[in-house]
């Protein structure tokens, strides 16, 4: 529908220059064109210009002006799609998509057909899960762009996410009837699969098995259609193809763990005795392959367990390969497993010693090498099962004969900290990183023993020999998302009673879980245009659970405790007891204390407006052209933080997420009493 208000030919000429303007982000050209067409008095309240003026002022981060612009705008052509959807955007803009939501309807009550609106509306509303509007958005883009393949997929994918798989089969079936297949079409096979998926998440697994069958030379992902056909011939019982197929895969891939499970499976081997010929028959086909040798250990028991346990720890003592043990750490839980272990070690410990064997019966002779990777394992044995004294004695053996072998001192560190010393535990870390200082791994390790024995200014110097120069550490961690960092920053923090600046690491976590989600608006256009389909509905479903990873888990229960502390003993009453001790100084010792105090404030305020100075030129330099993605976040300050007034309303702020995915953690419930008993 036309705007109730239409331009002269000159200045709706100066209108499309305007939005050409925006569309390549020349932000101030764009300004200037509409200044032109608002200098006409006639046209001064003209809608639709007003409400461009206002979305360029937004691109350049004038948020106020904008804002004022377009509601102007929008007061004066109530009519104008364009004047609704440009609010539309304002309001995406500031992440107020229930808002962007219905500007976009009522703009589209005014130009129902406007792809431009239909396209914004639909991204929104899988943004925010609107499955059932999602579907119906996509149904009109569908009608009018029948010949675009996103119109198509998106409409499908609408009844595949609202589990309809009938008709999403149907849709994207009448879809690939319209496809000129090419040779080597990736973009094809990846249709295919996505409807096989479909199928399979609808349980019809015979249809989906016949289905790749059949298309199966279409499909150029090989890896993944035999690995799907060995599925579904399980699902189906057909044990003996899904056998043969995963011998094939292993061919391809023996060290693949998930294809010796199948196969197991496949000929449904329950006994150990039966169990172990598979692994056997592996060792005979791909005598170099470490996984058939290493699973096999799961299982099995008694002498049958010591004896594979011999060859295994023989092989990789010899080889000296430092992860040895971690390959077998899952063995632990079965004190008789550890039994076996430790007398295979110690005999080797003393056989080696006397004869360089690792059993008095053998002939050829270990290089000394293989007695110092013993030690390695051995203390880590020990380390494992709680006796920290065995294992820093046995670990002090190599370091005395090889000092300078890097994994000595992280393990030799790990010993320390299990047994409570940070302070040692660091230094044997710091003592390993000056051995490679080109070793991220062990830089990183190192910082992260630093912080949890609050040591975090020379952690944050650690960190910054591998960021980037020119910048501090602490903001290039944060810039990326270096949440194991910040976790752990927070909880050094809140061991020092630094309340504030626990709580200001604990939200950057929060706010880099709600960037990731942001992240979403990046592929859901993308994935539909490279047909990604699959990793598309993967990362929707992983997005909807996203806060349930560990690293949201540990941020809140820091910032949860810590408001819970906060509501019980608010900062204010802590100052005025410190106060309180200065009455039993001496008048000379409160001299001293006040002068110290007054000095440390004046640098602190110097400081400060150092860094705020540096902030506004940073802001005057940095392209002032560039457009403004998302709302400006407000500057996290501890302090404030500290001194929130409702301490318990920021506690339910991290708890909700963890009600909704961590209520399977007795810790939560906990959590939840702690606050909410507080509340009333």
């Amino acid at each position: 529908m036309p705007s109730s208000n239409p331009l002269p030919p000159k200045e709706n000429n100066l209108f499309k220059r305007v939005l050409r303007c925006y569309e390549q982000k020349q932000y101030k050209n764009g300004l200037k064109f509409s200044k032109q067409i608002l200098s006409n008095p006639k046209l001064s309240e003209h809608g639709e210009t007003l409400a461009m003026k206002g979305l360029t002022l937004n691109c350049l981060g004038k948020k106020t002006e904008a804002y004022d612009f377009v509601r102007r705008g929008l007061r004066n052509d109530l009519r104008s799609h364009v004047c609704w959807h440009v609010y539309g955007l304002l309001q995406r803009s500031d992440r107020k998509y229930d808002e962007a939501i219905k500007c976009y309807r009522n703009a589209l009550k005014w130009d129902k057909d406007n792809l431009q609106i239909l396209r914004d509306l639909s991204l929104l509303q899988i943004q925010m899960r609107d499955i059932e509007g999602y579907r119906d958005t996509r149904h009109q883009l569908l009608i009018l762009r029948p010949v675009q393949r996103a119109s198509w997929i998106g409409y499908a994918m609408a009844y595949h996410l609202l589990q309809d798989y009938e008709m999403a089969m149907k849709i994207l079936e009448e879809f690939r009837k319209t496809q000129n297949v090419k040779q080597f079409d990736y973009e094809h096979s990846e249709l295919l699969l996505y409807q096989n998926l479909v199928l399979q998440e609808a349980g019809l697994h015979q249809e989906a098995l016949d289905h790749i069958n059949q298309y199966s030379e279409q499909i150029v992902d090989k890896l993944e259609l035999e690995e799907t056909k060995a599925r579904l011939h399980c699902k189906l019982g057909q044990d003996a193809k899904a056998a043969e197929i995963y011998k094939e895969l292993l061919k391809r891939n023996n060290e693949n763990w998930f294809y010796y499970e199948g196969l197991e499976k496949a000929l449904h081997l329950l006994q150990p005795e039966d169990r172990i010929t598979i692994y056997e028959e592996a060792k005979k086909e791909f005598p170099r392959a470490s996984a058939p040798k290493r699973l096999v250990l799961n299982f099995t028991l008694g002498d049958t367990f010591r004896e594979l346990m011999d060859e295994y720890l023989q092989r990789g003592l010899k080889k000296g390969v430092p992860p040895l043990f971690i390959t077998l750490r899952s063995l632990y839980s079965d004190p008789e497993k550890v039994r076996i272990i430790e007398e295979l070690l110690l005999g080797y410990e003393m056989s080696l010693k006397l004869n360089e064997t690792f059993k008095e019966t053998d002939e050829d002779k270990e290089t000394p090498t293989t007695l110092l990777w013993t030690y390695f394992f051995i203390a880590q044995h020990f380390d494992q099962i709680g006796q920290a004294k065995k294992a820093l004695e046995y670990i002090q053996k190599p370091i005395q004969s090889t000092p300078t072998l890097v994994e000595l001192y992280v393990v030799q560190g790990r010993i320390y900290k299990n047994a409570g010393d940070m302070k040692l535990a660091m230094n044997s870390l710091d003592e390993a990183q000056s051995l490679d200082t080109a070793d991220r791994y062990v830089n990183s390790k190192c910082a992260k023993y630093m912080l949890r024995a609050n040591m975090i200014k020379e952690a944050e110097d650690m960190c910054a020999k591998f960021t980037r120069e020119g910048v501090s550490a602490v903001d290039n961690l944060k810039e990326m998302q270096c949440m194991w960092f910040e976790t752990e920053c927070a909880a050094a923090y809140r061991r020092l009673g630094r309340w504030g600046s626990a709580l200001k690491k604990c939200h950057e976590i929060d706010r880099h879980f709600t960037e990731i989600i942001e992240d979403q608006f990046d592929f859901h256009t993308y994935c539909m245009r490279k047909m990604t389909l699959r990793a598309y509905v993967k990362l929707l479903r992983l997005e909807d659970v996203l806060r349930s990873h560990p690293f949201f888990y540990e941020a809140a229960k820091i910032a949860i405790e810590i408001y819970i502390h906060l509501h019980d003993h608010p900062l204010s009453d802590s100052d005025a007891n410190q106060q309180v001790d200065t009455e039993n100084l001496t008048p000379s010792e409160l001299k001293k204390l006040k002068n110290k105090q007054r000095k440390a404030q004046k640098k602190a305020a110097i400081e400060k407006q150092k860094e705020k100075d540096k902030a506004k030129q940073d802001v005057k330099t940095k392209n002032k052209e560039e457009e403004v993605d998302g709302p400006k976040e407000e500057e996290l300050d501890a302090d404030k933080l500290a001194r929130v007034e409702n301490p318990l309303e920021q506690a339910v702020h991290f708890l909700s997420p963890l009600q909704d995915f961590a209520k399977d953690r007795i810790e939560v419930h906990v959590l939840a009493y702690n606050v909410y008993s507080r509340q009333g």
